[in-house]
């Protein structure tokens, strides 16, 4: 009977030194190129020619020189070292841009995105948009995204890491003829036994269960029909009609005559934006990202403000960072 050696893995770092050693000659003058000593190298060839099983150099008063077996391995073991630094390459054309996932660009943290920007302006962002965090999570485990900014519903994934970044104020939309609509603000109070329209509250979304809670704690009928046809159609049946609607108070919402944008108050209502994050994730600006949310980040006061009950223990506590903010984006 024949045994058979089972086939060795090649270690990239041994097969690198044999080029370079087929390249320099010398194994002094290799491991300065790799920047590392004349005994490593030499260890390295060692390996490869054992995991090989053959003898790749002989040395002479020239150098080092190819055994046959050598010359026959040579062309193989450059396509190899060329094809790793190929991928390499690849991936740090892939890594130049932080890749930042938001729910659309009309929300609050497309603001806080360009305002990170402005701060470190040497970090390229590519902008991608999505469902939420019904896709985000997901993509954050692929590792096809680098963070995510929405509000945090249910138990994370244990390998995801969720930073509070912004609470924002809810608005109410609504058109200039309601009887509201000449206010400053809006008592939370006079809302009591209203509907509320959103069409964009898919069901099965964090921001609709947000407002579910929300309607559920002052008595407010969250009114979810649709199609929903966009901000523009939005905007213009509420200013064509007797709808009113939520916003974010930094929610870029499209131009209307007919609309007016009033504040909520006692208590005023706060959407929970947080950055998700892989915690395996390794990109050099994610730190700075992290750090840049995590110290503008303001805590919430449940004395003028208000938060759904499952946001309000991850919201309360200061971070507490001792760094100064990294600029300001209010």
């Amino acid at each position: 009977m024949v045994v058979k050696k089972a086939a060795a893995d090649l270690d990239l770092g041994t097969v690198r030194a044999f080029v370079a050693i087929t390249e320099d000659r010398y194994f002094s003058e290799a491991a300065a190129r790799l920047g590392i000593s004349q005994q490593a190298i030499s260890k390295r060839v060692a390996k490869l020619e054992s995991d090989l099983g053959l003898r790749l150099f002989f040395r002479s008063r020239n150098g080092a020189d190819l055994t046959e077996d050598g010359r026959a391995f040579l062309p193989h073991a450059r396509a190899l070292v060329g094809i790793a630094d190929q991928a390499l390459e690849v991936l740090r054309g892939r890594r130049c841009a932080l890749r930042v996932d938001v729910l659309d660009t009309r929300l609050a943290s497309i603001d806080l995105i360009r305002a990170f920007h402005q701060a470190i302006e040497d970090v390229d962002i590519d902008i991608i948009t999505s469902d939420g965090f019904r896709s985000a999570r997901a993509a954050l485990a692929r590792g096809s995204i680098d963070v995510a900014f929405g509000r945090v519903s249910g138990t994370l994934e244990e390998e995801l890491r969720c930073v509070p970044a912004y609470l924002e104020p809810v608005h109410l939309l609504l058109g200039r003829h309601h009887p509201l609509a000449g206010r400053q603000q809006v008592e939370m109070g006079r809302l009591s036994g209203s509907t509320v329209w959103m069409p964009g509250n898919a069901a099965g979304s964090e921001w609709a269960e947000y407002y579910r809670f929300l309607g559920a704690a002052f008595d407010i009928q969250i009114d979810a029909s649709g199609p929903n046809f966009g901000y523009e159609h939005f905007v213009q049946e509420i200013g064509s009609g007797e709808r009113v609607g939520f916003v974010g108070e930094r929610t870029r919402v499209p131009w209307h005559p007919g609309t007016v944008q009033v504040p909520l108050v006692d208590p005023t209502p706060m959407y929970p934006w947080s950055l998700l994050r892989h915690h395996q994730n390794q990109h050099p600006a994610l730190g700075l990202l992290t750090h840049y949310v995590a110290s503008n980040y303001r805590p919430f006061n449940p004395q003028h403000q208000w938060l759904p009950e499952p946001d309000r223990a991850a919201f309360t506590a200061d971070p507490g960072l001792e760094q100064q903010p990294i600029g300001q984006w209010r």
